[in-house]
């Protein structure tokens, strides 16, 4: 499937770079220090084609340009990135020590917020090479740094929520019963893929019992007449995220697997429904849970009610007790409630929406009801 989004640009990326410069500030922090991962993608473009031991680091500071240390073999690939042109780059080679040739971009004792995913290896070189220096998770020091998107990224995460939308949309239409979860996934993770996506992260089919368990793999079971059928999935298109779920009945439902999908469905909504600007991102949890413990099953709503997504299918803010962030118009995160009854079956109803001035738009908009497939 081809799609027309235009690409981030180096003034694109420079924006992104002041952005955190000036987030770490307000935090006391004396930069942010960004290996390989999500940061680095969002931050500059670049993803090393192979993460590997050899350290690769964009320091953003507010004293010096935006600088990306890269192993001097993989230069040229770090220099044809998108954000290149907003970089200074600096190299190191094999049998040099990359932690000296990181310390002259730092200063000795300040304190940095660190991406997530640098690696323990790389965390306790700096600290022997600058030892008064001091680490703080970006999860922990700029936990909103990626979390408000702009109108590119909107457009992005709307068109790959259409486009599971899209996959959503055919895979009821395929024989469930008599056939392995794997096999189901496996066709889900084909549409996902058809209709646009370049990486598929997950594609969770749990039937019957198994849907009791939010993280279930798919496996070998067999999919039966009288299922429910919970079917979450999603992945990377224009690399942001998709992420929905929707829990379909193999034949006619009983009462109670209605009433429980119903259920679900209020929840749904009424997270929805509490979104808005200035609430705190644990009102969605709290709306969308008194639902479910009003309805007695509140002890089987087992996880929190919410995800932030952007470059990442997880990543903050989050829906969950405790969370006092406030919303702003542009955050992303999804409103998933569940029941899941052990030895039974599971629900969960999931949507990524958007905060907007006056309340949430939905990044996907399939029918909620509960759906009988064959």
């Amino acid at each position: 499937m081809t799609t027309s989004v235009a690409p981030f640009t180096a003034d694109d990326f420079a924006a992104r770079q002041r952005r955190a410069v000036a987030a770490a500030a307000d935090a006391g922090l004396g930069g942010v220090l960004v290996t390989p991962g999500p940061d680095l993608v969002w931050l500059t473009g670049y993803q090393p084609t192979a993460i590997t031991e050899r350290l690769t680091l964009l320091v953003l500071t507010p004293d010096a340009p935006a600088t990306l240390l890269v192993p001097r073999l993989e230069r040229g690939d770090a220099e044809a990135s998108a954000g290149a042109p907003a970089l200074t780059f600096a190299d190191w080679s094999d049998g040099d020590d990359p932690y000296a040739a990181a310390a002259p971009l730092l200063r000795p004792d300040a304190s940095y917020g660190i991406s997530d995913s640098a690696w323990a290896l790389h965390l306790l070189g700096l600290q022997d090479a600058l030892p008064a220096s001091s680490y703080r998770s970006l999860t922990h020091a700029l936990p909103m740094l990626r979390a408000v998107k702009d109108d590119a990224e909107l457009a992005r995460l709307a068109g790959a929520g259409a486009a599971a939308d899209q996959a959503y949309g055919e895979i009821v239409d395929v024989r469930f019963a008599g056939r392995r979860e794997l096999d189901v996934a496996a066709d889900l993770a084909d549409l996902l893929r058809r209709f646009g996506h370049e990486q598929v992260d997950f594609t969770v089919v749990g039937s019957g019992p198994n849907g009791a368990n939010p993280h279930h793999e798919a496996g070998e079971r067999v999919i039966e007449e009288g299922d429910m059928v919970v079917l979450d999935f999603g992945g990377l298109r224009d690399g942001y995220g998709s992420d929905t779920t929707r829990t379909v009945c193999v034949g006619e439902p009983t009462a109670k697997q209605q009433e429980v999908h119903d259920v679900v469905r209020a929840a749904q909504q009424a997270g929805v429904d509490a979104v808005r600007p200035g609430v705190a991102c644990q009102e969605i949890d709290r709306a969308a849970r008194a639902v479910i413990t009003d309805a007695g099953y509140g002890p089987q709503f087992l996880h929190r009610v919410g995800h932030g997504i952007g470059v990442t299918t997880h990543e903050p803010p989050y829906m969950v007790e405790g969370e006092e962030q406030e919303i702003v118009p542009g955050m992303c995160f999804s409103v998933e409630p569940g029941i899941y009854l052990a030895g039974e079956f599971g629900v969960r109803i999931e949507d990524i929406v958007t905060a907007t001035d006056d309340g949430a738009r939905r990044f996907n908009t399939t029918d909620h009801h509960l759906r009988v497939v064959s």
